[in-house]
């Protein structure tokens, strides 16, 4: 039954093994066994006691139950089967062939009108169903490097468009500190800029500093902006953790800055807003967050909306006074919305804002692990990237300081942003290393879900496409058909993300470089045509750039404007 299945368990302590040893019968299925295992270690997910990775209620698999079957699957899989995961549980075994992929993972996938959080959680309740987030539930979730990049990315496009290229001499005020927002300091200070970052977790925000993502944690605003203040007038990178609500706090440093008391260049948001369980209203403490949730969450989410709202108002109100605001992806705005808010969309979310232009050239989050363990493997597959791609000063300048700056969480993994034509160039690298010896156990390769084609999010991703296909999901439904066909190890459909129930579509893929000669080909096929989906998708769409993109790397478009 259903309704035996084990969410919580404090006595479970999961670590993927390390080195060139199998339980598996092949790498292929080896290397979703361990990802699953690094993504419920505790140095990466959040609360993997109760099977949740990130976002508050991202879990890699449905139950306790439910994940020892699939491991013991996993284990037994042979070269030619493929495992058919439903919502974190294991539902069934097929005899497929070599080229598809060993597992295929469907997440949170509700039918239009009953895609609404009451109806998800009363399935959740009875067992049936888990959410997945973008990479809990498909088993490649890296820890806070994943998003670094992105975010780091996003800050160095603001710094192009305000800042004369630097955020030396600025000063950000963001909120929310976890899996995902805790990258936010790190990618500001690495683009120079000073950051005040609130959370109402000390732990969290303790926890983002043990990993050197965040400078100092503070429990006094004044003292907390006494330096930040200092660091933006020395033009000298710095993140503060200031440990408060920011629904208050906000609100409090708008005054502050109309009264001439501080001066924030940028503000932006990513708490987890996209399920207003997982926001805490001002009208509760942190430690009576969990028991209110539960009781009535009903009225717990119209107080977290309305919290939002007074949030969403400040953000609004920083604009009105000059500074860059933007939503980072986490339905704020929308929320905010609900609860009357009517200049919720008064800021623009960061992809419209910074990163539709490289998701026109199929640029997007390209990220490996290594599977030995060890981290000497990340070091050689740097500098194998940086020899790959000589004239990319940008791409090494990130290489260098994620090296310099990012402690490994679980397996040691890395993570880039490359585009069409450069992704399959990377896996053929990675898997000629795996086969040389040069790295001491295979290499597994996947990416985020956010992607240049393969989400349909009108919050996010897809905000303010140039002809209003903002919500079309039939492009990350066939992004996943096409990895599906092309050689990926591993494939998943998603709704929801770090956006909320009702509010996307999103698919994921990984491959793996274990140094064979078919590894190689599946890589080179799914490596070259993931990306091209982008590309083709921004293309439909009408981007000029992406129609230059498409013509000069040979992705054929029956029905090109060009002709």
């Amino acid at each position: 039954m259903t309704s035996g299945f084990t969410q919580h368990d404090p006595s479970r302590q999961i670590r993927a093994p390390r080195g060139p040893q199998r339980s598996a019968k092949s790498w292929q299925t080896e290397a979703p066994l361990r990802m699953l295992m690094n993504n419920l270690d505790p140095e990466v997910a959040e609360r993997p006691e109760d099977l949740v990775v990130y976002g508050g209620t991202g879990r890699a698999a449905r139950s306790w139950e439910a994940y020892d079957a699939i491991v013991e699957t996993l284990k037994d899989l042979e070269e030619d089967e493929t495992l058919l995961v439903q919502s974190g549980k294991p539902v069934g075994v097929l005899r497929t062939n070599t080229w598809a992929p060993r597992v295929l993972i469907a997440n949170s996938n509700l039918v239009g009108d009953w895609a609404t959080w009451p109806e998800f959680r009363r399935l959740e309740a009875e067992g049936l169903m888990m959410y997945g987030q973008m990479t809990a539930g498909s088993w490649i979730y890296i820890a806070t490097q994943g998003i670094l990049q992105g975010t780091f990315e996003t800050f160095a496009a603001i710094g192009r468009k305000r800042f004369k290229n630097t955020l030396a001499g600025t000063l950000t005020l963001t909120g929310g500190c976890g899996g995902m927002g805790g990258a936010q300091p790190l990618a500001v200070t690495l683009n120079g800029g000073a950051v005040l970052i609130v959370d109402v977790s000390e732990e969290r925000l303790r926890r983002r500093k043990s990993k050197r993502y965040l400078d100092e944690v503070e429990t006094d605003l004044e003292t907390a902006l006494a330096k930040v203040t200092a660091a933006k007038q020395e033009q000298r990178a710095l993140s503060v953790g200031y440990v408060g609500n920011a629904a208050e706090v906000f609100p409090d440093l708008l005054q502050r800055q109309k009264a001439g008391e501080v001066s924030f260049d940028i503000v932006t948001d990513q708490t987890s807003a996209h399920d207003p369980l997982s926001y805490l209203p001002v009208d509760y403490t942190v430690e009576e967050w969990q028991s209110a949730a539960e009781e009535d969450p009903t009225g717990f989410t119209k107080k977290a909306q309305e919290s939002m709202a007074r949030h969403v108002e400040a953000m609004v109100g920083f604009q009105d006074l000059g500074a860059e605001v933007f939503d980072y992806g986490n339905s704020i705005r929308d929320e905010a919305r609900a609860a009357g808010y009517q200049r919720a969309f008064d800021f623009p979310g960061f992809v419209p804002a910074y990163i539709r232009p490289l998701f026109c050239e199929g640029l997007g989050p390209f990220r490996w692990v290594a599977l030995s363990g060890d981290p000497e493997d990340i070091r050689v597959t740097d500098e194998a990237i940086k020899e790959l791609f000589p004239e990319n000063k940008h791409l090494h300048t990130w290489i260098d300081a994620a090296a310099e700056y990012v402690e490994f969480e679980g397996l040691p993994a890395r993570i880039c942003w490359l585009g069409y034509g450069e992704r399959h160039k990377a896996g053929l690298l990675f898997n000629r290393l795996v086969a040389e010896g040069k790295v001491k156990a295979p290499i597994v390769i996947g990416r985020d879900h956010l992607d240049s084609g393969s989400v349909a999010s009108p919050y996010r991703e897809t905000e303010a496409m140039l002809d209003g296909s903002d919500a079309v999901a039939d492009w990350p439904l066939l992004n996943a058909l096409t990895a599906a066909s092309s050689g990926a190890t591993w494939v998943s459909i998603h709704h929801g993300g770090g956006v909320g129930i009702g509010r996307s579509i999103h698919a994921g893929q990984v491959g793996v470089a274990d140094g064979t000669e078919l590894a190689a080909a599946k890589l080179e096929a799914l490596l070259t045509n993931d990306p091209a989906t982008g590309v083709i998708r921004h293309v439909d769409a009408g981007y000029e750039r992406a129609a230059q993109v498409s013509a000069e790397r040979g992705v054929r478009i029956p029905m090109s404007p060009a002709g």
